[in-house]
C-alpha cells in the first residue's frame, strides 16, 4: 500500500512538472508565426554617433536609412523595441503578466491584425520599401543578439507586422483606451460635452459640465484588466514665432510633454538619404522615421488633443444576445474567440476571451448591455504614409497637402519655415455626423443613419496661418486660445457635433498671458516662457484653493499645511517654503480635470501630502529638490539622482512621478524631447535639443544612459549637428551595418 502510495506521489508530481513546463513553453508555439520580408532586397546605412550618442544615418536610398534606424535604436533600446513588437502581435501578456494583457484585449478588440492586412498592401510602394527595411534591420539585430531577446518567436518580422502597430497605437492617442476601460470595468464614461446642444448641463454660470453617459454598471466580461494604465496622460507645449516678432529667426520650439520609458517615449535621431530626404528630430518604438522636427527648410512639433473621435452606440439585443437590431431587421453580432498569453511568475496561462464586433465596429457586453464603439481611421493604416510624406515636404503648401487628405486622425500641429511662415492645425479626423444628436452621450445602436462612413472636409478644421500677433502656440489647449485677442478663432464658427474639446490647461492660460505681454519674443524672452514654472489661479487651481480658504481643520499640523498653502506664491521653482506641499496636493487635481474625472477630496488629500511629507522628511517644507527627483539607475557610474523643480502643468512640466520606497517622487513623465530650431535669414538652419536621460535609455553600461540628464536639469540645450560636416567634427564613433540578405 505504501508503495503504491509512493508510486502516485511521484506519478503526480511528474504530472505536475509537465503541467509547468508546458505553461512555461506552450506560448511561442502557439503564437502566430513570424515571416521576414520577401528576399531581395540588400540595405546598407552608416550610423555616425556623436558626442551624446545621438545617431546620425546615412544611405543612398530611404529604405537604407530606414534599415540602419532599426538597428541603431536596436542597440540603443532593443528592450523597448521587443515590446512594441509584442504588442503588434498580441503577445505582451506575455512578457508583462496581466498589464501587458490589457493591451492584448485591446489589439484583439479594435482588430489591429486584421486592418494590418486589409490595407498593408494598398500603401504606396516606397512607404512599404521603408517599412520592410525596417524590419530586416530589426531581425538582423535579434539573430545577431540571442541573449537579449525577451520572448521566443517574437522574430522574424515584417512591415505587416510594424503596421499592426500601428493600428493599435493610434486610437489610444485620442482617448480610446479610458473609454474601453470605464466600459470593461463597468465604470461610468465621463467624457468632456460640447456646447449649445440639447440636454447638455450647464452650472450657474452657464459652464459646460461633466455628464455620466451611462450609469454605474457590473462587468459582466470574462477578463478584467486594470485599464487604468492604459489611458496615459500625455501633454506637451509648442510654440511658432515669426522673425518680426523674434528680432530674428523664425523659431519653432518643441517640447513634448510623453512618458520617459517605454513604447511612447522619444528616441533622438537625424537621417539623410541621397533621394534627398533628410531630417533632424525624433521617433517613437516602431517607427522608422522621425515623426517631428525640422529638415532645412520646415519643421513642426505635436501636442496631444481631445477632439470627440469616438462614438458609442448601445446595441438593442434579442432575448439571446446574440442578435442585434438595425433598422428594424435582426443581424448576427461577430464572435470571435482568442487566446491571451498572461504571465504569472513563471508560468504563461492561456485565458481564453471572446470579442465582438457589429457593423458599428467593435462591441463590449456587460450587465448593462452591449456597447458598439465606432473611432476615426478605425480601419486605416494612411497614417503611416502620412508621416513619411510630412518629413519630406519642402514648403507650407506641400505640409498642408499631406494633412489635407485627412490621413492623420488627430494631434496639433505647430510649424515655421525658413519663409518666415508658422501655422497652427488642430488635426482631428473629425466624423461627418448627423446634427441635432448628442454625440458626446450614449447613441441608439438600431439606425443606421448614426453609422458615419467619412471624415469632414479638411475646411472645416480650425487652423491659422500667419496671425498678425506674429506667435502660435498650443498647451493641450481647445483651439480658440492659440494667436493672441486679435487673431483667436472663435468657437461659433465650428459645428457643434464635430466635438472640439473646450477646455483650457495651467500651462495655456500662462502661455498665452505671456506672450501676449511680450513686446518680443527673442531667444530670452522664450526661454522664460518655455521654462516657466507658475500657475494661474484658474480652472482646478482655483477650485482647490477655493477649497482650502474654507476649510476648517481640527487638526493643528493640517492647519499649520492648510496655511503654508494659502501663503504660496504659485510658483514650482523650487525656492518657496510652500513648494513641496503644493507640489503633492495640484498632480491628482490636474490629472482629475485632464482625464474628465471627479476631483479628489481636498482634506483626503492634503491629510495624505501632511503624512507622507511628515514619515519621509519630519517637515511640511522640505526643499522641493529634496522631494521632486530625476532619478536614472541605482548603480554606478552612469546612474544619477538630480533634483527637478516645475510642477504638474506648468510649462516647465514635471507631470506625473512615482512614489519610491524613500518618499522621493522619481517624475516619469513631463518634458521629455525638446527641440529648438531657429532659422535665420541668410544662414542655415540650426537647432538644439534636450532629454532627460541619454541615447541608450536601457543600457545601464552605456555612457549616453543618462549623460545629457544634468543639462536637462540646470535647463540647458545641446547643439544638434544637422549637417554632415558638423556631424564629422564631432563624431565618436562610425560604422556601417549592412544587411543578412
Amino acid at each position: 500500500m505504501k508503495k503504491w502510495i509512493v508510486r502516485l506521489g511521484g506519478a503526480l508530481v511528474v504530472l505536475a512538472l509537465v503541467v509547468v513546463i508546458g505553461l512555461m513553453t506552450w506560448e511561442p508555439f502557439y503564437a502566430r508565426a513570424g515571416e521576414a520580408p520577401a528576399a531581395g532586397h540588400t540595405y546598407s546605412a552608416e550610423i555616425i554617433r556623436d558626442e551624446f550618442g545621438v545617431p546620425h544615418i546615412y544611405g543612398k536610398t530611404d529604405p537604407d536609412v530606414a534599415y540602419g534606424v532599426a538597428i541603431a535604436q536596436s542597440e540603443d533600446d532593443f528592450f523597448t523595441l521587443q515590446d512594441v513588437i509584442a504588442m503588434a502581435k498580441g503577445r505582451y501578456g506575455a512578457i508583462a503578466g496581466p498589464d501587458g494583457a490589457q493591451i492584448d484585449f485591446a489589439y484583439h478588440l479594435v482588430d489591429a491584425r486584421g486592418t494590418a492586412e486589409r490595407n498593408y498592401a494598398a500603401l504606396p510602394e516606397d512607404t512599404q520599401a521603408l517599412f520592410e527595411a525596417y524590419a530586416s534591420g530589426l531581425n538582423d539585430y535579434a539573430i545577431s543578439h540571442p541573449a537579449e531577446l525577451k520572448l521566443a518567436g517574437l522574430f522574424p518580422i515584417n512591415g505587416e507586422d510594424v503596421a499592426a502597430g500601428f493600428a493599435l497605437r493610434q486610437p489610444f492617442f485620442f482617448g480610446i483606451g479610458s473609454i474601453i476601460g470605464n466600459l470593461v470595468e463597468g465604470k461610468p464614461l465621463r467624457r468632456e460635452f460640447g456646447p449649445d446642444i440639447p440636454g447638455f448641463p450647464r452650472d450657474a454660470d452657464g459652464a459646460v459640465t461633466e455628464a455620466e453617459a451611462a450609469p454605474e454598471q457590473a462587468s459582466a466580461t470574462r477578463f478584467p484588466l486594470p485599464w487604468g494604465e492604459m489611458a496615459a496622460l500625455s501633454g506637451s507645449n509648442a510654440f511658432a514665432i515669426t522673425p518680426e516678432k523674434s528680432g530674428g529667426p523664425s523659431t519653432l520650439i518643441s517640447n513634448s510633454h510623453q512618458p520617459w520609458r517605454g513604447g511612447v517615449s522619444w528616441y533622438e535621431l537625424v537621417v539623410e538619404s541621397e533621394e534627398g530626404w533628410h531630417f533632424a528630430g525624433a521617433n517613437l518604438p516602431g517607427t522608422p522615421y522621425p515623426v517631428l522636427g525640422h529638415n532645412e527648410k520646415l519643421g513642426w512639433t505635436y501636442t496631444v488633443n481631445r477632439p470627440d473621435l469616438v462614438d458609442i452606440y448601445q446595441l438593442e439585443m434579442d432575448e439571446t444576445g446574440t442578435r442585434y437590431r438595425l433598422d428594424g431587421e435582426w443581424h448576427e453580432l461577430e464572435e470571435k474567440t482568442e487566446i491571451l498569453p498572461v504571465k504569472f511568475g513563471p508560468v504563461v496561462l492561456p485565458i481564453p476571451q471572446t470579442f465582438y464586433r457589429s457593423v458599428h465596429g467593435p462591441v463590449i457586453i456587460n450587465d448593462n448591455g452591449a456597447f458598439a464603439l465606432r473611432y476615426a481611421k478605425m480601419d486605416s493604416i494612411e497614417s503611416m504614409d502620412a508621416y513619411y510624406r510630412l518629413g519630406r515636404a519642402q514648403s507650407l503648401e506641400e505640409w498642408m497637402a499631406v494633412y489635407e487628405k485627412m490621413e492623420n486622425p488627430n494631434f496639433n500641429a505647430i510649424y515655421a519655415d525658413a519663409e518666415g511662415n508658422i501655422a497652427y492645425l488642430y488635426n482631428a479626423a473629425f466624423p461627418d455626423r448627423k446634427p441635432g444628436y448628442n454625440w458626446r452621450g450614449v447613441l441608439p445602436g438600431n439606425e443606421s443613419s448614426l453609422i458615419w462612413e467619412d471624415t469632414v472636409d479638411f475646411e472645416q478644421l480650425p487652423k491659422i496661418v500667419n496671425p498678425s500677433s506674429g506667435w502660435l502656440y498650443n498647451a493641450n489647449n481647445e483651439p480658440y486660445t492659440a494667436a493672441g485677442a486679435a487673431d483667436d478663432l472663435d468657437p461659433a464658427d465650428f459645428a457643434p457635433e464635430l466635438g472640439v474639446e473646450l477646455k483650457q490647461t495651467n500651462r495655456s492660460r500662462r502661455a498665452w498671458k505671456l506672450l501676449s505681454e511680450a513686446n518680443q519674443l527673442d531667444r530670452d524672452a522664450l526661454e522664460r516662457i518655455k521654462y516657466d514654472r507658475a500657475y494661474e489661479r484658474e480652472g482646478y487651481v482655483s477650485d482647490l484653493w477655493d477649497a482650502l480658504e474654507r476649510m476648517k481643520p481640527e487638526n493643528g499640523k493640517l492647519d499649520e499645511a492648510r496655511r503654508l498653502l494659502l501663503d504660496w506664491d504659485f510658483t514650482a521653482d523650487g525656492k518657496g517654503s510652500g513648494d513641496a506641499l503644493a507640489l503633492l496636493m495640484i498632480k491628482d487635481f490636474m490629472s482629475a480635470e485632464y482625464q474628465n474625472k471627479d476631483l479628489p477630496d481636498v482634506a483626503e488629500q492634503l491629510q495624505w501630502s501632511v503624512d507622507h511629507l511628515m514619515e519621509h522628511f519630519g517637515r511640511l517644507d522640505p526643499p522641493m529638490g529634496e522631494l521632486l527627483r530625476l532619478r536614472q539607475g541605482s548603480t554606478a557610474p552612469f546612474a544619477v539622482d538630480l533634483p527637478l523643480d516645475g510642477g504638474s502643468d506648468t510649462l516647465r512640466a514635471s507631470t506625473t512621478w512615482q512614489v519610491d520606497p524613500d518618499g522621493r517622487l522619481q517624475v516619469v513623465h513631463g518634458d521629455s524631447f525638446i527641440m529648438w530650431v531657429e532659422w535665420l535669414a541668410g544662414e542655415k538652419v540650426r537647432s538644439r535639443s534636450i532629454q532627460p536621460f541619454g541615447a541608450a535609455v536601457t543600457r545601464p553600461v552605456s555612457k549616453h544612459y543618462a549623460d545629457q540628464s544634468a543639462l536637462f536639469v540646470r535647463k540647458e540645450l545641446k547643439p544638434v549637428h544637422f549637417w554632415r560636416v558638423d556631424v564629422l567634427k564631432n563624431a565618436k564613433s562610425r560604422k556601417t551595418v549592412t544587411s543578412r540578405r
